[in-house]
């Protein structure tokens, strides 16, 4: 059998069409992949940042229960003589100590890793492989 003359063209365009849905494919494949990771470092850092919120609830609570109870007992063992200067110090190392924390608490929050950053970095990448720097 002989073919028409008009699809010669058939071929070229069929692989055309082919590549370009590859394009696509392969397009929304890494779109699907960076998402996915987006979405992996969202939840490592919320679970991160719950762990650390329970356990600082916790210690802040049993500190504050252990210190109330110590100068507690410091005011009442010097109650006849004292009482007023020594729950006057207890105050102020109360302070020393969350000045202290919220130093400690401070130097950890700007210590954490970006959130997103490993993902922003992949999406760079990528733009730089689409887009070539001029």
């Amino acid at each position: 059998m002989t073919e028409p003359a008009g699809r010669a063209h058939d071929p070229p365009i069929n692989s055309f069409l082919e590549s370009v849905g590859e394009l696509l494919v392969t397009a929304v494949e890494m779109a699907h992949t960076r998402l996915e990771l987006a979405f992996l470092e969202l939840q490592q850092g919320l679970e991160g940042l719950v762990a650390v919120l329970l356990w600082a609830v916790i210690a802040l609570l049993a500190a504050g229960m252990g210190l109330l109870f110590g100068g507690l007992a410091l005011v009442f063992l010097f109650w006849d003589t004292h009482r007023v200067l020594v729950a006057a110090l207890i105050m102020v190392l109360f302070l020393v100590l969350a000045a202290i924390a919220s130093a400690v608490v401070g130097g950890k929050l700007r210590a954490q890793r970006s959130l997103f950053a490993t993902t922003l970095t992949e999406l760079g990448k990528d733009r730089g492989f689409i887009k070539p720097p001029p």
